[in-house]
């Protein structure tokens, strides 16, 4: 079984998200919304179809990162979060909430050795094509 394929995204709290976002638009190109940006990149087994790497500045108040104190978080990308889920709680490691689901993936949260919550997401990239079709960072 795969566990990890790649990057989902990094979040990371700031003092102005929306600062952020202009300043990283304005001098590094960055194309973002309400949520941050997105790098749309191609798959090494399937070059025609397309993957996604978030980038979202969260505020500094948020409570998404809850439980860890951590002003980040890595997101990585799954192929079954479910089953990945079950296998990592029967190695003894730490899964945080319940699975939600959304029309653009599955998300579960697990902590680290150090403390750092970690969000697994087994995406539904067709969901980012549609959406990002054009404003995408590549």
């Amino acid at each position: 079984m795969k566990r990890v394929t790649g990057i989902g995204g990094v979040f990371f709290k700031t003092k102005d998200p929306e600062k952020m976002k202009e300043w990283y638009g304005r001098h590094l190109g960055f194309v973002t919304d309400q949520y941050g940006g997105a790098f749309e990149w191609r798959q090494a087994d399937d070059p025609q179809k397309a993957g996604f790497t978030a980038w979202s500045p969260f505020s500094e108040n948020s409570d998404y990162f809850q439980p860890s104190t951590r002003d980040f978080m890595f997101n990585y990308r799954v192929e079954n979060l479910e089953k990945l889920l079950e296998v990592l709680r029967e190695e003894g490691v730490e899964v945080v909430g319940e699975i939600q689901t959304y029309d653009y993936g599955k998300f579960g949260w697990i902590m680290d050795p150090e403390g750092n919550k970690v969000e697994l997401w087994e995406p539904i990239d067709q969901v980012f094509t549609d959406y990002y079709q054009g404003k995408t960072m590549k």
